[in-house]
């Protein structure tokens, strides 16, 4: 393919993603309060039931639900996005390369939703670290806004992260690495990941950085392993 065919190949590849975020953003703007109840699940469990939210301004309802419509049609299109990505790549493969794409795609999928979930369930621990470590002189009282951008965000950065895996066995598929040299950097690996997790981690409590990193860790050995044995 020419520049020009790779670069239509990308708008018409772009323009699928955005078409599959807007119209699943928009059935997730009609399931707003089911998805709502769904994400204060963490809140009310850390706070024993008492979990309402409150708004400060007459606009935040409203921009509540585009934000949770926009974050749903993500969240929906992930196959879709991975897909189409697969889909970019798949040309410049080799036909022995090409039978891995569905695979990947699947462990793609699986792996995001997993990393989402794990950060969903572990962000009720949060919360209470978070209420704890302010002290008992704090009353906590969300702004909406401001806790499910903080759970969208975790549960979305979880499950890019999940993608870890998938990438160090593409590109030890590729050759840009192979199973020895991963092995050999297992040191500055786990150094890098234990960083990365703090870093990644959106709402700072120790417990979310270790659920995140250890499955991380577990990933790169795992991901050394597969390319060993597909090296094969």
């Amino acid at each position: 393919m020419t520049l020009a065919e790779h670069f239509r190949e990308i708008r018409r590849r772009l323009l699928v993603c955005v078409a599959a975020v807007l119209v699943l953003g928009v059935v997730s703007f009609f399931f707003y309060d089911q998805i709502l109840a769904f994400l204060r699940e963490p809140y009310c469990r850390a706070n024993h039931g008492h979990c309402t939210l409150y708004v400060t301004s007459p606009l935040d309802g409203l921009s509540l639900r585009v934000k949770v419509a926009l974050f749903g049609g993500v969240f929906l299109a992930i196959p879709v996005l991975l897909y189409q990505l697969w889909r970019f790549v798949t040309p410049g493969l080799k036909k022995k390369e090409k039978r891995y794409v569905i695979p990947f795609l699947a462990a793609s999928v699986v792996l995001f939703v997993a990393g989402a979930a794990l950060a969903f369930f572990g962000f009720e621990h949060a919360l209470i670290f978070l209420a704890q470590i302010g002290g008992p002189g704090l009353e906590q009282i969300y702004n909406p806004n401001s806790y499910l951008m903080l759970i969208l965000l975790m549960m979305l950065v979880f499950g890019l992260t999940f993608e870890f895996p998938v990438l160090l066995v593409g590109l030890e598929l590729a050759g840009v690495v192979s199973s020895q040299q991963l092995l050999a950097w297992w040191r500055w690996a786990v150094i890098g990941i234990t960083v990365a997790s703090a870093l990644f981690t959106l709402s700072g409590d120790p417990f979310s950085m270790l659920i995140l990193m250890v499955p991380l860790i577990v990933f790169y050995f795992t991901a050394i392993l597969i390319g060993k044995l597909v090296g094969r």
